[in-house]
């Protein structure tokens, strides 16, 4: 399962996304906030940047942007697993 780096929450992959592009945006991203990369973080690994649809940037891991989901409230939940079968828990 791949966390966020700062606060460990889960995130999650959208099986609508494809070609390192993200499908959720608009009322998607508020229930599903895009894991925003800054401008001073560089690409390592697995791990690059995708541009979203209003010009901010998204982590993606192994091309697949991710998500967090707004009804998980701590570090280990992981609500958002298999919601509408089309959202999952990210794995490395």
């Amino acid at each position: 399962m791949l966390v966020t780096p700062k606060t460990e929450m889960t995130l999650y992959t959208f099986d609508k996304d494809s070609g390192g592009k993200s499908m959720c945006n608009g009322e998607c991203a508020k229930n599903w906030p895009p894991l925003a990369a800054q401008a001073n973080e560089k690409n390592e690994g697995k791990w690059t940047q995708i541009k979203r649809d209003d010009g901010s940037m998204q982590w993606a891991y192994d091309g697949k942007p991710l998500y967090t989901f707004i009804k998980d409230k701590k570090a280990g939940d992981m609500t958002g697993d298999g919601v509408k079968d089309v959202w999952h828990v990210a794995k490395p």
